[in-house]
């Protein structure tokens, strides 16, 4: 058993891929804000893979964790020296591991947002990207206003000089740069939002202009926040993840990633004190985004809530499973070609059937058994972005609606916290307590759920998406998942 550390990387395994340049010779040059599973999967393979290629040494990561949470990461690994196992799992079984080196440090905001702030604002940091989730941005899901009045924006707002939120602590960090002399940095979002540089853009002016209009003016026009599109499935580290990694390899990783063989990122080409050569290791750098990105939130980001909610209330608790099952590829296959693909634009470079069949094997791959439990969490900052906005379109242009329609109710049955044989259901949300308070009156007010403006707007004042949903909610209470889910694919015939 071998410790991952600087020490002894070069002793691992043969089997185990480790960086081939000199640590000892990366400086700092991105601040990552949220460093979770997908982060390490994702952005900092891509920077590690340019390093190993002998660029990009003077683009090192720090990362910033910003939740109490995030506590537990900073130690475990600050005892690797930041180093940590990234295993792509392929669906045949074959595991391959990769150590990724491009992470130099870790800070803890909540217990020094002094060296944060600092760290932004030092000259060598050109990037500062984000992973924070969909509700990260703090911002209205029907409005999409920014929420000045959320506690913590509050207390930053009475406090710049410490803070607390990611707002906050760029915010301050600019104004530190400004003030120095020093060109702002990059705002780089790696979330799963539609048009996630404009967002980020809209909030993070909002929050400066809060403090002073005439800094969220100077912000909105000098700082760049590039958009961009992400994707790599990466399901929660679990305890046997871990396990496996020890007995395989023989490494000791306290927190090692597990991920897909897919990846993609298709980023837009606006960094004005530059960027790594991000091109030279596959990723798609492009003028415009937004044909990418609606691909990949109205099909792959769209789909898994499709598939989540049904399949846990039929009984199943993975995705594989789920998709291993023709009767959910034929549900899940009929919204991406009828209801999702004739909302978006030509994506050049990109053949959607096969993307479509693509999007099915990957769900399907056994080795990565991301959990139904994880894809049903945080529902309400999902599927106002991924899924009513298919709603919308095919209304206003005279598409079918009936499976999206399905959805809402297999998510509207879920939030009733109770499964169909009885168990409790988990319920993961920033909006537990009330989505559940209104769902609990499903069978005596079935429009309730839909009747909340603050996710769906006036969708439930639309007689053709109502009644698709009220039907399908009726069936899912007296059929089930499952029988549900064959009515409605009879109806629309085989695909």
């Amino acid at each position: 058993m071998t410790q991952l550390n600087n020490h002894n990387v070069g002793s691992l395994s043969a089997a185990v891929e480790t960086p081939i340049y000199d640590r000892q010779a990366v400086t700092p040059g991105i601040v990552h804000i949220g460093v979770g599973g997908f982060h390490r999967a994702h952005q900092a393979m891509y920077v590690d893979a340019l390093m190993n290629q002998g660029e990009a040494l003077d683009w090192g990561i720090v990362g910033v964790g910003v939740m109490p949470d995030d506590k537990r990461m900073q130690q475990a690994l600050a005892a690797q020296d930041y180093l940590y196992t990234l295993v792509v799992k392929h669906p045949d079984g074959e595991y391959q591991p990769r150590v990724i080196g491009s992470m130099v440090n870790y800070l803890f905001a909540p217990e020094d947002p002094e060296a944060v702030i600092e760290t932004m604002a030092d000259p060598a940091i050109k990037i500062v990207s984000l992973t924070v989730t969909e509700g990260g941005y703090n911002f209205h899901p029907v409005s999409g206003e920014f929420n000045l009045d959320a506690p913590q924006v509050r207390d930053d707002l009475a406090h710049p000089e410490r803070p607390s939120t990611s707002f906050g602590l760029v915010v301050e960090a600019l104004v530190r740069r400004r003030a120095r002399g020093i060109a702002p940095f990059t705002v780089m979002s790696c979330d799963n939002i539609q048009g996630n540089g404009d967002v980020a853009k809209r909030m993070f002016s909002a929050y400066a202009r809060a403090r002073s209009a005439e800094l969220g003016d100077w912000l909105a026009a000098e700082v760049a926040f590039p958009n961009a599109m992400v994707d790599r499935i990466t399901p929660v580290t679990a305890p046997t993840d871990i396990e496996e990694l020890s007995q395989r390899f023989g490494v000791e990783d306290a927190w090692p990633v597990v991920c897909e063989p897919f990846t993609q990122w298709v980023l837009e080409d606006h960094f004005p004190l530059g960027r790594p050569a991000f091109e030279k290791v596959g990723v798609q750098v492009v003028e415009d985004v937004e044909p990418y990105e609606l691909m990949k939130l109205r099909l792959l980001n769209a789909s898994h809530q499709a598939l989540t909610y049904f399949g846990y209330l039929a009984g199943y608790r993975y995705a594989h499973e789920v998709c291993q099952d023709p009767l959910f590829v034929e549900f899940l296959l009929g919204y991406m070609r009828e209801e999702g693909t004739p909302t978006l634009a030509p994506v050049p470079g990109v053949d959607l059937e096969t993307y479509r069949l693509t999007l099915i094997e990957r769900f399907a791959n056994p080795q990565i058994r991301d959990t139904l439990a994880r894809l049903c969490a945080e529902s309400s900052d999902r599927i106002p972005k991924w899924l009513v906005p298919v709603i919308r379109q095919q209304l206003a242009q005279g598409g079918e609606i009936e499976r999206s329609a399905a959805v809402v109710a297999s998510w509207a049955r879920y939030a009733e916290g109770v499964d169909e044989q009885g168990q409790s259901i988990e319920i993961v949300d920033r909006l537990r307590e009330p989505l559940m308070a209104i769902a609990a009156n499903n069978r005596t007010h079935p429009a309730a759920f839909v009747e909340n403006r603050e996710l769906f707007g006036d969708l439930a004042d639309q007689p053709r998406f109502l009644n698709a949903y009220l039907e399908a909610l009726k069936s899912l209470h007296e059929r089930g998942a499952r029988a549900t889910l064959e009515a409605l694919v009879a109806s629309k015939g085989t695909l």
